[in-house]
């Protein structure tokens, strides 16, 4: 008759070693993530409207800063919102299918220069948008001469500059996520007498949504929190984006209402906070699916 053998509980050293770093690691980086977060939500919610009055977290506790930005005449948050939703949306589909347009031509198409084209989208990301500013506002500036509606103090124009920074490193990035779909389904599909648009849109499309959707989130959030562009593009202030127009609040170090640009700040986050929940089932399959190739 054989008895059983307890099984020997674990040292807290050993227990440290094996798994308990990896909890203490990931608790220290939980709290450095979400320190500007609170200190941001606890600074919207301070009544004084200074930074000082803020260091105590929580410890005034009121929405007058909510009522002002949404109450004062000269402060058109409104306006500030939708131009931000209206630009940071439309740049954000047009990216997915452009994007996808270039990505599919590139994985199943073979034609003169296609190496050369996937090369200088490499090599034009590494120059960031911010060293053509200039170029950018003469180019707008000429541009409007000619057409007014896409030219420079337009959220058309904005657009643009916008698709021509984000196409090609999402390009890149949803090309790499195509050539993971087999090819023989496309073939059977051509076969069958499909056309290229045909398999682009009703076969290839639903087996990339994952990466769609990245792209998409990626391109929402890089638009809604640019200001460099934006502020030299929009001289008006109705036309204005969230993270050009809150600046106004804080130019002032003398007058500065920072409780108001800290609830902006977060009345800013709840639309890609609501994006990012929506889209989260695709977010790692679309992040890591194009690196397995």
């Amino acid at each position: 008759m054989t008895t059983a053998i307890a099984p020997r509980r674990r040292t807290l050293g050993r227990w440290f070693a094996d798994t308990g770093w990896r909890h203490v690691t990931g608790i220290v980086v939980l709290a450095v993530t979400m320190l500007p977060i609170v200190f941001v939500i606890s600074s919207s919610l301070n009544p004084q409207g200074t930074l000082t009055g803020s260091n105590a977290l929580f410890s005034e506790i009121g929405f007058d800063a909510y009522a002002r930005i949404l109450q004062d005449p000269q402060v058109p948050f409104a306006a500030w919102f939708t131009n931000t939703l209206v630009i940071s949306g439309i740049t954000a589909i047009l990216t997915v299918f452009l994007g996808a347009l270039a990505a599919y031509a590139f994985s199943r198409m073979r034609f003169v220069g296609r190496r050369v084209g996937l090369i200088s989208i490499v090599v034009v990301q590494m120059f960031p948008q911010l060293l053509a500013v200039v170029a950018i506002f003469l180019l707008l500036s000429a541009i409007g001469d000619w057409f007014p509606a896409i030219g420079l103090n337009t959220r058309i124009g904005l657009i643009m500059v916008y698709l021509g920074g984000a196409l090609g490193v999402n390009t890149y990035l949803m090309y790499g996520f195509f050539n993971t779909i087999p090819t023989s389904i496309d073939e059977a599909a051509r076969i069958d007498g499909a056309s290229h648009v045909r398999v682009f849109f009703t076969i290839v499309l639903p087996l990339v949504t994952p990466i769609l959707a990245v792209v998409a989130l990626l391109s929402f959030i890089a638009s809604v929190n640019e200001f460099v562009v934006a502020s030299v593009i929009l001289i008006d202030t109705d036309i204005q984006t969230l993270a050009v127009g809150l600046t106004k609040l804080v130019s002032n170090p003398r007058y500065a209402d920072w409780s108001a640009f800290s609830a902006g700040a977060v009345m800013a986050a709840l639309p890609v906070v609501a994006l990012f929940l929506f889209l989260q089932k695709y977010i790692v399959g679309g992040l890591t699916a194009g690196a397995v190739k």
